[in-house]
C-alpha cells in the first residue's frame, strides 16, 4: 500500500492586493498556522502543505498547473481569508486536474465584539470571500467538496481527513493497473462494461492475460518459499488438523501456497494493484485461488471474481481510503436471504472474502467447493464482526457509470454455521431488506460489491464526485418512491449535462 504520509494536499489561500502588504502578511501567517494545525492532526493522514497566498490570475494558474504536475499532490484545499475576486480563479480552476475542497472557515472562532474595527473586518472576510469563490465553482460546474465550520473543530477536521483519504484513493486510481486473468464469466451482464470508457473517466486500466501467464509464474515458485509461507499460515491461523504437518491435506496446502506466491509475484512484477479471475477459466492451476486471494486483499489489493474488473478497482480504492483505520474492507456478494422475523442478508462468496473484516482468528480449511471443477481449495473461514458497514457497487449504464451505496448493519448469525465452508457476513440493509433490496434492484446494482466497515457513504459519494460519476445512496431515510424519482431525474440530468 502507498504510505499516505508521503502524499500532500496543498492549502491555498485567496486574497488580493487591495488591502495592502500588512493585511496580506497577516493572511499568510494565519493561513500557515491553519495548514500546520491540520497537518499535525491525527485525523488527517496526509501532509497539509501551506502555499503562498494567491493574489493574481497568473499566480493562481501557475499553482494549479504545478499541482497537476506534482506526483505526490493529491488535491487542493482552498480558503478565501479575505475577498478574492473570483474571475482571477477562472484560468487556474479550468486547468486544475486534481480534486478540490473548499474550506469555508475563518481564522478566529469568536468575534471580539468590543474591539471590532474596520481593520478586523477587512482582514476576516471569509463569510463573503468564500461565497464569491463558491459562485465561480458553481458557474464553472466544478466537482468540489464544500466543508463549513471552524478549522479546529473536531467535526471539521474529521471531514477534511475523510476527504483527503478519498482524494488519496482517487490519486491511486489514476495510476491503477488491473490484471484480468481470463475473461468475464459466461453470459453474465453486470460484470461486463466499457474498459476504454473506464480508463477515460476513472483513470485505471484493465489488462487481460491468459491463465497460462499466471501458471508460468506459479511454476517458478521454489520449495523454500513455500516452506516459509506455509509456516506463516501455521502461525497466523487456526489450521485445520488435516492441513497441519503430517496431515493428509498438507501437500494440498502447499499447492495453495504455491498459487499465492506465484500470483503475488505476477502482480508485483507488473505493478498491478488489483486483479480478477474466473473459475470457468483457470486451466493449469490445481485448485482455485482461495486463501491466496484473501491474503492479497488483506495486503491491500483489489479483487473482483468472475472477471469483475469494476469491483476489483473499487475494492482497491476503498482499501486505500481505509488504510490505517480499524476495521476492514472486502470483496463481497449478496448470497442468500433470511425472510424471517428480522429479514437479513447472508453475504459470502465461493472463497474470496477478505480476513480484514473477521471477528477473531480465521480458521484455515480445505473442504469441497462443489463448483469450479478443481481440487478442494484452501480458504480462510470466519464470520465478520458486527457493526455498521456499507456495500458499494459500480455499474456501467452505457452512457455513464453509476455508484450505488447501501448502508447496512452487520449482526451475528442467528445460529452457528458449522457446515458453511466459506467466510461470511450477515447484515440488515437500511432501511430494511424490503426497501433496500428493491432500491438496489431499481438502481441496477450488481451482486458483487465492495464491503467496508471502515468507510462512510459520504466518502464514497465524494469519490464519485471526483470521478464525475453518478451516485445514489440507500440509507435509513430512503423512501422507495422518492428513490425512483431520483433515478429518473438523474437520467435526465446526466443526459443533459453532456451539453452543459
Amino acid at each position: 500500500m502507498t504510505d499516505l504520509q508521503t502524499l500532500e494536499t496543498w492549502f491555498v489561500t485567496g486574497s488580493q492586493h487591495l488591502y495592502g502588504p500588512e493585511t496580506l502578511q497577516r493572511v499568510a501567517e494565519d493561513s500557515q498556522k491553519i495548514a500546520q494545525g491540520l497537518s499535525q492532526s491525527e485525523k488527517i493522514p496526509v501532509q497539509v502543505v501551506f502555499k503562498p497566498v494567491l493574489t493574481t490570475p497568473d499566480a493562481i494558474k501557475k499553482l494549479c498547473m504545478e499541482a497537476n504536475n506534482t506526483e505526490n499532490c493529491i488535491g487542493l484545499i482552498a480558503w478565501m481569508h479575505t475577498f478574492s475576486p473570483a474571475k482571477m480563479w477562472i484560468a487556474g480552476l479550468s486547468a486544475l486536474r486534481k480534486p478540490l475542497a473548499h474550506l469555508h472557515t475563518q481564522y478566529n472562532r469568536d468575534l471580539p465584539w468590543s474591539s471590532i474595527d474596520m481593520d478586523f473586518m477587512n482582514l476576516n472576510q471569509s463569510a463573503h470571500g468564500d461565497r464569491e469563490f463558491g459562485f465561480i465553482g458553481a458557474r464553472m460546474r466544478l466537482n468540489r467538496k464544500v466543508i463549513v465550520g471552524f478549522w479546529q473543530d473536531d467535526e471539521v477536521v474529521t471531514e477534511i481527513g475523510a476527504w483527503t483519504r478519498t482524494a488519496a484513493a482517487w490519486h491511486d486510481t489514476q495510476r491503477l493497473k488491473v490484471a484480468r486473468f481470463g475473461d468475464n464469466m459466461r453470459q453474465v451482464a453486470v460484470t461486463e462494461g466499457d474498459k476504454v470508457e473506464a480508463e477515460i473517466r476513472l483513470g485505471y486500466s484493465v489488462n487481460g492475460y491468459g491463465v497460462a501467464d499466471l501458471v508460468a509464474s506459479v511454476q517458478k515458485v521454489t520449495n523454500a518459499a513455500i516452506d516459509k509461507l506455509v509456516a506463516e499460515y501455521d502461525e497466523c491461523y487456526d489450521v485445520a488438523a488435516p492441513l497441519r504437518p503430517g496431515g493428509e491435506q498438507r501437500q494440498a496446502l502447499r499447492e495453495a501456497a504455491r498459487i499465492e506466491l506465484g500470483l503475488r509475484a505476477f502482480l508485483e512484477e507488473g505493478n498491478f494493484k488489483a486483479f480478477t479471475d474466473t473459475f470457468e477459466d483457470l486451466p493449469g492451476l490445481v485448485q482455485l485461488p482461495g486463501v491466496a486471494v484473501q491474503r492479497l486483499m488483506a495486503a491491500g489489493y483489489g479483487f473482483g471474481a468472475e472477471g469483475d474488473w469494476k469491483t476489483a478497482a473499487l475494492v482497491r480504492a476503498m482499501k486505500v481510503m481505509g488504510q490505517g483505520l480499524p476495521g476492514g474492507t472486502s470483496f463481497m456478494e449478496d448470497y442468500t436471504y433470511d425472510f424471517g422475523k428480522r429479514p437479513k442478508v447472508l453475504g459470502a462468496h465461493m472463497l474470496e472474502v477478505c480476513p480484514s473484516i473477521a471477528e477473531g482468528k480465521p480458521s484455515l480449511e480445505m473442504r469441497p467447493l462443489s463448483i469450479g471443477g478443481k481440487a478442494d481449495p484452501a480458504r480462510l473461514v470466519f464470520t465478520a464482526r458486527s457493526g455498521p458497514a456499507i456495500n458499494v457497487s459500480v455499474v456501467d449504464l452505457g452512457n455513464r457509470f453509476r455508484m450505488i451505496i447501501n448502508e447496512v448493519d452487520v449482526i451475528p448469525p442467528d445460529e452457528p454455521l458449522p457446515k458453511l465452508p466459506v467466510a461470511r457476513a450477515v447484515w440488515v440493509p437500511r432501511p430494511n431488506l424490503k426497501v433496500g433490496a428493491a432500491a438496489w434492484i431499481y438502481a441496477g446494482g450488481a451482486h458483487h460489491t465492495g464491503f467496508s466497515q471502515v468507510l462512510t457513504a459520504q466518502q464514497m459519494k465524494d469519490f464519485a464526485d471526483m470521478a464525475g460519476m453518478e451516485s445514489v445512496c440507500i440509507d435509513s431515510d430512503t423512501c422507495l418512491e422518492e428513490f425512483r424519482k431520483e433515478l429518473r431525474l438523474n437520467d435526465v440530468y446526466y443526459f443533459l449535462s453532456r451539453a452543459l
